[in-house]
């Protein structure tokens, strides 16, 4: 009998050289090391870290961190994110009110809270999202909350009713792609569930401003990326934020394209001129990406629009 052939595996392909804009240091500041430490010691995960974000070295420094809720393992495996997938653990009872200590230690005002997807719970983990703004305003009741949500797939309606019931600040869900990637770059979720679900935010209580992102760079094309911030502005979102995708692993969707800051520029431009009251378009962008700052800039924005178009109401809230 021959003894079996060992076949080696097929070399995975090289990942892209990245451009010089969007090059980043590696982080090394004392306020990237003190808030990992708090972070370790809370027990918290962040997407930060969980999602090799380009900027943690910047934030952390200035204690900008973004917790992710729900543990540190997903249940889907989308093509680009490099959050482990797999069984996730029991949901931490303790993990609100650790949130809401890591945002009094690092004396946040505004806290962004997102989570791994978790289609193992009835209802998707909305109820540990509405504990941790409940834990939050109890808390740190100065502190203004984002939450970046999963689509609550097959569950949503329940679960965001709940969550806009806690009223956090800023509700977002990103899109990731034009619809035409999700069946490669997204599979387990569905583009039109993920409009309609901050159409439903925005229905049950106008007054939280909603958020969405999009990645470039994953071989859509421009006039898809344009359909794309028509559907959100016929779904009510009032902020959208582009990124340029960046490649975790050579086991993840390769980069098609680098995207010019120019190019970002021209679509933060067409985005502005369909009405969004807020544009964040960067190379280096991400969701949480100078959150705080945003916020204070949609606020004001909205007072701008309230001022122009009601002043008597303006004058009497």
């Amino acid at each position: 009998m021959n003894a079996p052939v060992s076949v080696p595996p097929l070399p995975l392909p090289p990942r892209a050289r990245k451009p010089d804009w969007i090059r980043v240091k590696a982080p090394t500041s004392q306020g990237y090391a003190d808030t990992k430490r708090l972070m370790r010691e809370l027990n918290l995960a962040t997407v930060c870290e969980e999602a090799a974000c380009p900027n943690i070295g910047e934030c952390w420094t200035k204690k900008h961190a973004t917790v992710m809720i729900l543990g540190d393992t997903c249940t889907r495996a989308c093509a680009f994110c490099n959050v482990k997938t797999g069984m996730p653990r029991a949901v931490d009872a303790l993990e609100p009110q650790h949130t809401a200590d890591a945002a009094a230690a690092l004396g946040l005002e505004h806290i962004v809270v997102t989570s791994v997807d978790r289609d193992d719970l009835p209802d998707g983990g909305a109820s540990q999202f509405v504990k941790v703004i409940e834990a939050l305003r109890r808390t740190t009741p100065n502190t203004t909350i984002e939450i970046l949500t999963p689509d609550f797939r097959n569950k949503h309606e329940r679960a965001v009713e709940a969550i806009v019931a806690a009223r956090p600040d800023v509700y977002n869900h990103n899109l990731e792609t034009v619809p035409r990637l999700y069946p490669t770059i997204r599979p387990g979720a569905r583009y039109y569930a993920s409009l309609r679900l901050l159409e439903t935010v925005k229905k049950l209580d106008p007054s939280i401003f909603t958020k969405s992102g999009v990645m470039v760079g994953l071989g859509e094309q421009r006039l898809e990326v344009h359909q794309v911030m028509d559907d959100m502005r016929s779904a009510g979102i009032d902020f959208l934020t582009m990124g340029q995708y960046l490649q975790p692993t050579p086991r993840h969707a390769t980069v098609e394209e680098f995207v010019t800051p120019d190019a970002f520029k021209a679509y933060a431009s067409i985005a502005r001129a369909k009405g969004f009251l807020l544009v964040a378009a960067s190379p280096l962008t991400r969701s949480s990406y100078h959150a705080g700052d945003d916020f204070a800039k949609m606020r004001a924005a909205r007072q701008a629009q309230l001022a122009k178009s009601s002043p008597s109401l303006l004058g009497e809230k």
